[in-house]
């Protein structure tokens, strides 16, 4: 049995969908059944809550495997999935971490990434550490102003990444939980090609068939308003800032074939991603 957390966000619909079709046996962690009404039905649904460790011996009785996606910053909901599933008797545990998470320093956006590591690498658990790059729809933060405004704000100039679909990472995610082989392995997982963002954005513009022009940022609170409209938090913002700075000076961008050997196929690109994705990127009506 392979529970999944994070089941109902980008990435995990797309894990239980490719777990279904590999006849997997499937446990989905919801705090709300009906956000995961939409999945396979061959899922079996359990209520529990990554912050409320009593919820959680129940959701893991009798699973083999876990594919453990915490959100946002700290550790507590990793350190009390880590704690159970160890207690549970879990075979494996497979965590979706962050690109971010190397580095020597390790960069403020994957701190917590990184703490998250060092739990599962404590706990004894066998372990497999996904580690993705940027998403392809991290593109769709930039919809509300190419519909309002026409243009995107573009933070890192000639800085270019090669940004990964969810639906890869699943499909990775996918075989490291039913084959054997990759306990105790971390798996870099990026696109293949290393695009700037006004290279994505036309991208985008050929697809929807709209002009969109492409804004440098000029001062710091205009790439923390790029990434969070409404403000964020500090320790946030200086994260956001500092990433944008790493980024704007990788005018290679890091690429991995890490997924071409995993899937025995390339990772998809851009363009394919857009398509698939045209209704949520074109303005409404």
């Amino acid at each position: 049995m392979i529970l999944i957390t994070g089941a109902t966000g980008r990435i995990g619909r797309e894990l239980v969908r490719e777990l279904d079709a590999a006849k997997a046996k499937v446990r989905i962690l919801v705090r709300d059944p009906a956000r995961a009404a939409d999945l396979p039905t061959s899922a079996e649904r359990v209520v529990g809550d990554l912050d409320e460790p009593a919820t959680l011996a129940l959701a893991l009785n009798g699973v083999d495997r876990l594919f453990l996606l915490t959100p946002g910053i700290g550790v507590d909901q990793a350190s009390n999935a880590i704690t159970a599933a160890r207690d549970a008797g879990v075979r494996q545990i497979v965590l979706l971490s962050s690109i971010w998470a190397d580095g020597d320093p390790v960069p403020a956006m994957g701190r917590w990434h990184r703490e998250r590591e060092r739990l599962l690498e404590a706990s004894g658990v066998p372990a497999t550490i996904l580690r993705p790059g940027g998403f392809t729809t991290n593109a769709l933060e930039w919809v509300p102003s190419i519909h309002e405004n026409g243009y995107v704000v573009d933070a890192i100039g000639p800085g270019r990444t090669a940004a990964i679909d969810p639906a890869d990472i699943a499909a990775v995610a996918a075989v490291v939980l039913t084959q054997d082989g990759h306990e105790g392995r971390t798996y870099v997982l990026t696109g293949d090609e290393a695009l700037t963002t006004a290279e994505q954005v036309q991208i985008i513009a050929d697809t929807i068939g709209r002009d969109i022009e492409v804004r440098a940022a000029t001062t710091p609170e205009e790439i923390i308003r790029s990434r969070y409209p409404g403000g964020a938090p500090k320790p946030l913002a200086d994260a956001v800032l500092e990433a944008a700075a790493v980024m704007r000076a990788d005018t290679a961008g890091v690429r991995t074939d890490t997924v071409r050997r995993l899937l025995g196929r390339r990772p998809r690109t851009f363009a394919e991603w857009c398509e698939r994705n045209r209704d949520a990127l074109r303005p409404a009506g």
